[in-house]
């Protein structure tokens, strides 16, 4: 399924760079509607996922720009991006000079997109289709972007990556005020105004705090 994936990408999409983040070439849709329409093929045969990971969402934005600003956070560490979607974060901590990056989702789109993607910017990211919640640590850090938009995935991630950070790992959780966003045992990190779209967002830009995830 790897070429057809890819090939779908390629034809559905065009090579841009996210606004807050534009050291890193990535296949994004141009439109919303377009690309919602050519995966429905997809979602009835093959249980695909919305095209989540055709668009830099704003966390993964926050977060890929905190790593190429500040890229001692990740240089020379194990990175997981988690439910990476496109792989902006997992990109970035290659870019930055982690040991091994590891980019997980379980959309098989999303994991040829962050091929493609990883080699478009000449970098080497191991990407990981499988649903890694419950695994055991093995990660130094840990990127999560917007995972807090729907309270079942909440629920389920939430203490598995606390589990994480009590292990050592450095969770890093970006969110931009989705609703589901724990109201403690976080630590700001960072803060960023990341510029989005109507057709994506409420609003023109997305004010995204970076959190480290507590025990």
């Amino acid at each position: 399924m790897t070429a057809e994936a890819e090939g779908f990408i390629r034809a559905h999409t065009a090579v841009a760079r996210a606004p807050l983040v534009p050291e890193i070439a990535l296949h994004l849709a141009t439109e919303i509607t377009p690309i919602w329409q050519a995966t429905e093929a997809w979602l009835s045969r093959a249980n695909i996922a919305p095209p989540f990971w055709a668009f830099a969402w704003p966390g993964g934005q926050a977060l890929a720009r905190l790593l190429l600003d500040e890229p001692a956070r990740v240089a020379g560490r194990r990175v997981l991006d988690f439910a990476a979607g496109c792989g902006i974060g997992a990109i970035a901590a290659a870019r930055a000079g982690a040991a091994r990056v590891e980019a997980a989702d379980i959309d098989p789109l999303a994991i040829a997109a962050v091929r493609l993607n990883a080699a478009l910017n000449g970098l080497r990211v191991a990407v990981v289709a499988e649903d890694l919640v419950g695994a055991a640590c093995r990660w130094d850090t840990v990127l999560a972007g917007d995972v807090c938009y729907e309270a079942p995935m909440a629920r389920r991630i939430l203490p598995w990556l606390r589990g994480l950070a009590a292990a050592g790992a450095e969770v890093l959780l970006a969110d931009p005020g989705r609703a589901y966003l724990p109201r403690e045992g976080l630590a700001p990190v960072r803060r960023f105004l990341v510029p989005t779209t109507r057709e994506l967002e409420d609003r023109e830009e997305r004010a995204v705090t970076i959190h480290r995830l507590l025990p």
